[in-house]
């Protein structure tokens, strides 16, 4: 395997089984994805955009293909080592967030690092500090019903990245926000992307954040189109 790329997807598949017969959303999706780049997947509602996403996440199995993150195959491991590889390597950024209710900003940016066993007080250092980075010093001991959405998605985007992944996923990540909110958030991850050279793939229906990737890849019919 080519060490130059974080992701290299072959003829994957996936399809549902319904009552009314098998769906088959992804047809064979071949991808490479060098370290450090950043990705749009663009297409129309439905056409497996963030199944792809929960594909290259190891939060969903494909029927058919190969993936390998960083040379090593994942199909092959065990459930215990896509939990640790979803957990340390890989950064989620969802359009509705996904953040604790009931724990502060703080807390909700230290669950991931909690969960791996990181040390409690260089672990709560950490996540103040990325939370500082991303604007919101005086946010820490918020809950997130406190929080505007802006503020939320920049919490989810803290947590994303307390563990140092070596990728971050990011399905409409602007989608659920006003327009001066999701330019913030679309600055953010563009320049984390470039300064702390995380790989970055983003699903959105948005030309104008597509337009500020490294490259954008559109699914058609199940499959990759290159548009630039």
């Amino acid at each position: 395997m080519n060490d130059a790329y974080i992701y290299q997807l072959s003829d994957l598949r996936k399809a549902y089984h319904h009552p009314v017969g098998e769906l088959e959303v992804l047809k064979g999706v071949s991808l490479l994805v060098r370290h450090g780049e950043s990705v749009a997947v663009t297409g129309p509602s439905g056409v497996g955009k963030t199944t792809l996403l929960h594909v290259l996440g190891l939060l969903d199995e494909p029927t058919s293909g190969t993936i390998f993150l960083d040379g090593v195959n994942v199909r092959d491991l065990g459930e215990k080592e896509k939990a640790k590889i979803r957990n340390q390597r890989i950064g989620f950024v969802f359009q509705f967030f996904q953040l604790l209710p009931e724990f502060s900003a703080l807390e909700n940016v230290s669950m991931p690092g909690l969960i791996a066993g990181n040390d409690i007080k260089e672990l709560r250092s950490k996540s103040e500090q990325l939370l500082i980075d991303v604007g919101l010093v005086d946010r820490l001991s918020h809950r997130p019903g406190e929080l505007s959405g802006g503020e939320q998605q920049r919490v989810a985007i803290a947590r994303a990245l307390v563990m140092d992944p070596d990728v971050i996923l990011a399905d409409e990540p602007t989608g659920n926000l006003d327009p001066e909110s999701g330019a913030e958030i679309e600055k953010i991850l563009r320049d984390l992307n470039l300064n702390r050279k995380t790989s970055l793939i983003v699903v959105t229906h948005k030309e104008a954040l597509a337009k500020t990737m490294d490259r954008r890849v559109t699914l058609c019919a199940g499959r990759i189109e290159e548009l630039q």
